[in-house]
């Protein structure tokens, strides 16, 4: 077994690759930093990635994801604090020395070589036989499922099979570590769907480290085994898309993944692990998460809401029809209703087309067992 120390065409070096390595954290931040004069960019970032696993980083422009990610690659140095690749202290080390791959957002691919010699390049410029590295990009490029394509240009693909060609290029290499830079954003809605299945489907029948930067939410859900959550140039969450999901650590995780209402309630007591928590005229048993007794808020996703036509409110809140919206297999509304003394608008989220309510329709608001949560401060 051999490894490609790479990141970008020109500065690949072939060595052999020291077993035990494999078995060791993929990457490791140990207090992290990064500032760019006066300004912290990365605030003392601590985590470690898996081999074999694929990790996103998540969060809203300026929150520090892209400026991580490149100090893993090595195009950029942290201000302080240690970066290892595989156990080996890197964070003194050039790009071209840490054994990993980039996937950037551009392709950057070379138009005048046709994609077999794209994703030949690195081998090739690292000292492999022609012949040999030829046949290994050929291999990868089935694995992408470009067989066929080999003798074309760049420009004569589609986008989507232009990323695929990146892909190969990258994975040829055998790196310790792939990185992807935001690598759906010039795709259309449908062929991000299928890429990120590729990626993910190649990432684990290959048992890939891939560390994955991208601001979408859905994308991060659909192809992640963790996501760290950044915001401001630090964690504000790191765990898997069903805990970030179900159990956001804050109001801000709870806005950011996936749609969520914040809904102002009052924890009225608890048994064990559970809470009774009131919403206008209803009351919910949920994990109180160790919130003290009094107000609290809810998150509430919008497929959660119940909306029907009964104007008796025991079990819910009086609301009235602000914006409904058709959107094929489902309807979208948005409903006032009067909590804490002021009017809140839910979105709402329900399946039945058929018969949907109109703006202007008064409500009641119920809420499903599932898909509400309490949101820590």
């Amino acid at each position: 077994m051999t490894h490609i120390r790479t990141l970008s065409p020109g500065t690949t070096t072939l060595e052999p690759a020291p077993a035990a390595a494999r078995a060791r954290p993929a990457v490791e931040f140990r207090s992290v930093v990064k500032r760019y004069g006066a300004f912290t960019a990365v605030h003392e970032l601590n985590f470690s990635i898996e081999a074999g696993t694929l990790v996103t980083l998540l969060g809203p422009s300026g929150c520090g994801k892209t400026t991580t990610l490149r100090m893993i690659a090595g195009l950029e140095q942290a201000s302080s604090g240690t970066i290892l690749i595989g156990g080996e202290n890197v964070t003194a080390r050039s790009a071209a020395e840490r054994d990993v791959s980039m996937v950037f957002q551009s392709y950057a691919l070379f138009p005048h070589m046709t994609i077999l010699d794209n994703v030949a390049y690195g081998l090739t410029v690292g000292g492999m036989a022609k012949r040999a590295a030829l046949e290994a990009a050929r291999d990868k490029l089935a694995l992408v499922g470009l067989a066929g394509l080999e003798g074309r240009l760049p420009s004569e693909l589609s986008g989507g099979q232009q990323q695929r060609v990146a892909v190969a290029r990258a994975i040829v290499l055998e790196p310790r570590v792939l990185l992807f830079d935001e690598p759906l954003s010039n795709l259309d809605a449908k062929m991000r769907r299928q890429v990120r299945e590729d990626i993910r489907q190649l990432q684990q029948s290959l048992k890939l480290t891939v560390v994955y930067v991208t601001h979408d939410q859905e994308e991060a859900l659909a192809v992640s085994d963790r996501i760290i959550v950044m915001a401001g140039g630090r964690i504000a969450q790191d765990g898997t898309p069903r805990d970030l999901y179900q159990r956001p650590a804050s109001r801000f995780i709870a806005d950011f993944i996936g749609d969520a209402n914040i809904v102002p309630a009052l924890l009225e007591g608890r048994d064990g692990a559970l809470g009774r928590v009131r919403v206008g005229m209803a009351t919910l048993t949920l994990p109180h998460r160790d919130l003290a007794d009094g107000p609290v808020e809810l998150a509430v996703r919008p497929n959660a809401i119940r909306l029907t036509s009964d104007q008796d409110p025991s079990d819910g809140l009086l609301g009235r029809v602000h914006f409904a919206a058709y959107l094929g297999d489902h309807m979208e509304y948005e409903v006032a209703v009067a909590l804490g003394g002021r009017e809140v608008m839910l979105f709402a989220r329900t399946p039945d087309v058929d018969a949907p309510l109109s703006v202007g329709d008064a409500v009641c608001v119920g809420f499903a067992p599932r898909g509400v949560t309490v949101v820590p401060p």
